[in-house]
């Protein structure tokens, strides 16, 4: 598979990367089977795809002991990307991002990875009563204690509280600007997919004019652009889907163009290419820095998604997706 780097270290990985969330949290408990996931992470790593995405708060801390017993046997063969910032609870979810806690999460992390070092160390979400400076500085010092390689940041995902007028994105750059006064940037994880990309207007310019990798999450909109989800099926109530504006069956209706433009552009390049493998290429296409991380928990969606570093999209597929309508439906 393509190499692609990470920031100024030019840390190499894989192109299409491996997002673990799905195998722990937020969709459906009841395919969630731990022998299927351990499969799906060792085929990745077989295919070349070695950027495992986790978080602490996957499970909570089920997706890094997961992970950890895979990275026991095969520590050599992966890049481990893992985040600290975020608190799960009944119901709720909160930041902290006190210095303190982060010393003591990122041992934890360590401690469940079965690893002396994470690669990529990001912050999930910056907390609103501590300086993100502070935050950012006490991962530094991480760095420098040699447990974690290099830093990055998840980016801030309340569309609701834009300012008038501003893009999506924004308000992260400026942290960004923060935390770079701080200590480098490797990295910036953020939604990237044909049905939201709106990374495109600020957030990838700047990683792209500072050398900075961009973690593409939700890379198949969180399944739709796989054109293997039906409009009025339903989802599990577990499932973060079941309550999304954009995965009602009228709007999962309404947007099925998207999918059909893809499936065309499919079948140009040849039998077998899917409309996932299409989207996929689509975010490779977005810059040489850009790493798609899509989830799964099936070593066959992870076969086909490694097939997507193999396809290269013509002037001609990308005009013909520009031009695909706009998703519908909110996606607060």
């Amino acid at each position: 598979m393509e190499r692609r780097t990470i920031g100024a270290a030019a840390l190499a990985v894989g192109a299409v990367g491996l997002g673990c969330m799905p195998m722990s949290w937020a969709y459906s408990t009841s395919r969630q089977r731990g022998g299927d996931s351990l499969r799906a992470v060792h085929r990745a790593l077989d295919l070349g795809s070695t950027l495992l995405d986790t978080a602490d708060m996957y499970g909570p801390f089920t997706n890094e002991l997961l992970l950890g017993r895979v990275l026991k046997e095969r520590r050599g063969d992966a890049f481990v990307s893992t985040k600290v910032g975020l608190l799960v609870g009944d119901q709720h979810i909160v930041a902290n991002g006190r210095p303190g806690y982060v010393r003591r999460a990122c041992d934890a992390s360590l401690r469940r990875l079965q690893t002396d070092v994470i690669d990529l160390y990001q912050l999930h979400r910056a907390d609103p009563e501590v300086p993100v400076e502070e935050t950012w500085g006490a991962m530094a010092e991480l760095v420098r204690a040699g447990k974690v390689r290099a830093l990055g940041l998840c980016a801030i995902g309340a569309r609701s509280a834009r300012r008038p007028g501003a893009r999506l994105h924004d308000a992260t750059v400026r942290q960004l600007e923060r935390v770079q006064q701080v200590f480098p940037v490797s990295a910036v994880e953020a939604e990237l997919s044909v049905w939201s990309p709106q990374a495109r207007e600020a957030l990838l310019p700047w990683c792209a004019a500072r050398g900075v990798g961009f973690l593409a999450a939700m890379p198949l909109g969180n399944g739709f652009l796989t054109g293997t989800l039906t409009p009025g099926e339903g989802f599990e109530a577990d499932d973060l889907r079941a309550r999304h504006p954009r995965f009602t069956a009228e709007m999962m209706a309404a947007n099925q163009p998207i999918v059909a433009g893809l499936r065309r552009v499919a079948r140009r390049h040849g039998e077998g290419v899917t409309p996932a493998q299409v989207a996929l290429a689509w975010v490779l296409a977005q810059g040489g820095q850009v790493i798609p991380v899509p989830g799964a928990k099936q070593e066959r969606w992870v076969a086909e998604n490694a097939g997507a570093a193999g396809l290269h999209l013509t002037e001609a597929d990308l005009a013909e997706i520009a031009d695909l309508p706009a998703a519908q439906g909110s996606w607060d």
